[in-house]
């Protein structure tokens, strides 16, 4: 029997997720790459990014681009900047999947109604999407209807009683047949 081992470069992996407004000011972001090591250099590079990016015409499908040697997929939707970093050897295709599916299930979650009012009053949801996305670079989920699940469980106010739990979370399962079936 031989062993299998996986070495760091077997897996795609993400550099970072960012959110930014329409004045390229942070909204949500997590960095799982030490490529940037101080808050400025974050911040630099998220400014240099989005005035690479902000000409383009990324509304009604995802964009990719080579910024700084990494491969940057963005999707802009109203007033909101979604960008997907990883390394200039990861697979393009599989990074505007996580792209699509962390959009999916944000939109999903929150009722369509994406803007950065909307955003900044459930922070808490988009980073619980991305942890649900991505573990420390890590892809782990891409499906939509899994990642809004997951997140709407965990999102569940601690002081429901398990009765009502199980009728949310019923409805919740029926919602996304429901979304299944109409997005086919």
């Amino acid at each position: 029997m031989s062993t299998l081992f996986l070495s760091k470069n077997s897996c795609p992996a993400v550099k970072n997720i960012l959110i930014l407004d329409s004045d390229g000011k942070r909204v949500a972001v997590k960095y799982y790459s030490d490529e940037w090591p101080t808050h400025s250099a974050k911040l630099n590079f998220e400014k240099s990014l989005f005035a690479r990016t902000l000409k383009s015409n990324a509304r009604t499908e995802a964009e990719i681009t080579m910024f700084d040697s990494n491969i940057v997929i963005y999707k802009f939707v109203q007033d909101l900047h979604f960008f997907i970093t990883g390394g200039d050897d990861e697979n393009e295709l599989v990074l505007a999947t996580v792209l699509q599916g962390l959009f999916d299930a944000i939109s999903l979650l929150l009722r369509n109604a994406l803007d950065k009012r909307e955003a900044l009053e459930n922070l808490d949801i988009i980073f619980l999407c991305f942890d649900e996305v991505v573990d420390h670079g890590m892809i782990l989920e891409t499906d939509a209807n899994v990642l809004a699940g997951k997140v709407a469980i965990q999102n569940m106010d601690a002081s429901v009683t398990l009765s009502e739990q199980t009728i949310s979370q019923a409805l919740a399962t029926a919602r996304e047949h429901l979304t299944k079936t109409l997005l086919k």
